[in-house]
């Protein structure tokens, strides 16, 4: 079954929270992303059930699995991928290119993915 949108927001966002201060707890999330507690409780619940991540029992620590690093990784190269894309082929400025590539990422088929990154390692 093809993840949501939103899941996908939810796994790149812990992605670069990992990155940037090593842990991630739900609070965290909510705050990057702008959502209640509640609703990010929830979509925490559904990436446990889908065993994209883990949560520590005691911490509440947030933390990818196999399955979530590599969704995650995924997620992450074709937001990079796109943004620079479109600030290249565009001219559009960093902003534009980052909320464009947001909405894009998600409906972007893989054969049209693979030609954008292959045009972008020949044209640096």
């Amino acid at each position: 079954m093809a993840m949501l949108e939103s899941g996908e927001d939810y796994l790149e966002t812990i992605y670069i929270l990992k990155k940037r201060s090593g842990t991630v707890y739900s609070i965290d999330v909510a705050r990057e992303l702008g959502f209640s507690r509640p609703s990010v409780s929830r979509a925490m619940s559904i990436l446990r059930e889908e065993d994209y991540i883990t949560m520590d029992e005691v911490t509440k620590e947030i933390n990818l699995t196999e399955k979530g690093q590599k969704k995650a990784v995924e997620i992450y190269d074709r937001h990079k991928t796109l943004t620079a894309f479109l600030m290249k082929a565009a001219g559009v400025s960093a902003k534009v290119a980052e909320t464009d590539a947001c909405r894009i990422e998600h409906i972007i088929s893989p054969s049209t993915f693979r030609g954008i990154k292959n045009f972008m390692k020949n044209n640096q």
